[in-house]
Parts: structure tokens; sequence; C-alpha cells
């Protein structure tokens, strides 16, 4: 079963890779337009005294632009194949799982294939109700492929034993409610980078990074799903720490102690909220609440790689020597 696991997070990444190369075809393609062309002139028809009588403009067909059918399919194919590699990244993590005996999120390794597993599922949720968002899964697929291609070659550790620590049913509690908030956070932060770009773009911006928001949905509608992920994924996140706090309680004796794990998800904690509460301020700009939403995301990812690899303390369960 884990040879299996790890074949299939191979092949998910393949996957991902012909997602991406199909979204950027699109995205490639994506000014092409349907064009007509102008009608052909009016021809005059002789009447009786000889007075020239116009007729009715002729027009002539519409000329199809074959580049628009084509980014259109490299779109579905696209999707199809993120769906094709959102299966086989659910079947890795259920092999693991089953050859670990256990739910699979014992080390930074499985942690980092759950996260972009919920991501990439929420994605998929999103795209089947909002299908004009699908330019997105260009940055969504780049997004995965680096991720969990870091995971399988940076991070990978043969499956192990729990640490004593963790064998408790608040391990179930706490770490599926923090992975679940964590991927739609990893999902957020794209249409929040997504409308950072997009948003200059609309104000007349052709300088990089804005000019590769061309194509992208607009700016209105890429914040109102940034802030309705975090809405969603905050009072989950927020859950998670509570009940981390019960677990540190009976696993170590006091809810809290500054462990770096714990500081930063307290960090978290705070940016997000003041995401929020900077978003439901008439008098903070948009773009303004959106970059506390992208540091929001920063210090996850600091939570997630930089204190398991740069500390050492209770919540050092990394699995990296």
């Amino acid at each position: 079963m884990s040879a299996l696991s790890d074949n299939l997070v191979t092949f998910a990444i393949l996957a991902y890779l012909v997602a991406m190369i199909g979204h950027a075809v699109e995205y490639a393609l994506g000014n092409a337009r349907t064009r007509v062309a102008t009608a052909a002139p009016a021809r005059e028809l002789v009447g009786a005294g000889g007075v020239p009588t116009p007729s009715a403009p002729v027009p002539s067909p519409p000329t199809v632009d074959r580049s628009a059918g084509r980014a259109r399919l490299a779109g579905l194919i696209g999707v199809g194949a993120t769906a094709v590699a959102a299966a086989l990244h659910l079947g890795a993590l259920v092999t693991r799982g089953l050859a670990a005996d256990r739910m699979p999120w014992g080390n930074m390794y499985e942690f980092v294939l759950t996260v972009t597993f919920i991501g990439v599922a929420a994605w998929l949720v999103v795209l089947w109700k909002r299908p004009s968002l699908r330019k997105l899964g260009l940055f969504l697929t780049l997004v995965m492929v680096l991720l969990v291609a870091t995971a399988e070659l940076v991070l990978y550790v043969p499956i192990v034993p729990l640490v004593p620590a963790l064998n408790s049913y608040w391990f179930i509690i706490h770490v599926s409610t923090i992975v679940f908030a964590s991927g739609i956070f990893l999902l957020g932060v794209v249409p929040a980078v997504g409308f950072l770009m997009r948003s200059g773009y609309e104000q007349g911006k052709r300088s990089f990074p804005y000019i590769l928001a061309k194509r992208l949905p607009g700016a209105a509608g890429l914040e109102r799903l940034t802030f309705a992920l975090h809405a969603f994924a905050f009072p989950i996140f927020t859950f998670a720490v509570i009940a981390g706090a019960i677990w540190a309680e009976a696993a170590w004796g006091r809810p809290w102690g500054w462990d770096p794990k714990e500081t930063w998800a307290f960090i978290s904690w705070v940016v997000y909220a003041g995401y929020l509460h900077a978003r439901a301020t008439p008098s903070v700009k948009r773009n303004v609440a959106t970059w506390i939403a992208v540091l929001g995301f920063l210090t996850v990812l600091m939570n997630l790689f930089g204190v398991n690899i740069f500390f050492t303390g209770l919540h050092s369960y990394g699995g990296l020597d």
C-alpha cells in the first residue's frame, strides 16, 4: 500500500502538470474572439427612368476564429485533468492511511498532501458552481504542482507510527479541522492574488505582473470569492485552535504554552481576523484588505514549513531529520 501511495502521488503530479498546460493554452488563446466581417457595399439597381435604386446591403457571413474553440477545449482538458489528478491525490491519501493504519496526518509530508487535496477539491466545487472562473485554474494547478512536488521530493518520509502524544481522539478532531481550514485558505489566496493583479490591470497598469491578469474574470467577482472562502474557513480555523488548546491541556497539563507552532497559529488567527474586520470596514480599500489575506496565508506557510524546519518544540512532528 505504501508503494502504491507513492506511485499515485507521482501520477497525480503529472496529471496536475497536464492540467496546468491545458489551462496555460487556454490562457494564451483567451483573446480569441468571433470576428464578424463588415457588410458588403450596397449594390445599386437601375429602376424605371434610369434612376438608381439602392438595394439592401448584403452582409458577409461571420468569420469564426477557430482559436476560440481550441482555447475552450484546452480549458476543458485542464479541468478534466485536474479532476483526474484530484482522484489520484485522494487515492494516495487513502492508501497511505491504510498502510499506516491511521489517518495520514502524522508528519509534514502527509499534512501537505492533505491540505493540497482539500484545496483542489474545494476548487472543483467552486468551479462547478461558477464555471466562468475556469481561467483561475492555471494559477491553482501551478500551486498544486509546486506544493505536491515539494512534498514528494523534499518532505517525503517513510511510514512510521504516531508519536505517543498524538494517540488521542483529539488528533482527528484538531488536525482534521486545521487541515480543512488550511486547505480553504490555500484556495482563497489564489483569487486574492488574482484580484490584486486584475484590479491593477483594470486601473490601467500594464507592467508585470498586472498584464498576467488580462484574461482573468473581473476584479469585483474575484474579491467576493476571496471573502467568501475566508469567511467560510475562519470559524473552522478558530475551532481548530480552540480544540488544540483543549488537547494540550489533556496531553501536557496546560492549554497554551507559546510553543512555536501555537504562537504562529495565533499569529495566523489574528491576521485573518484582521482581514475580515478590514473587509467589513467601509473605509478600508478592498486591495488593502486583500493584502492582509495574502499575509495571512504567508503566516500559514511559516507555521507549516518554517516552524517545523527551523524551530524545535512540542509540535515538532515534521518527520524531517
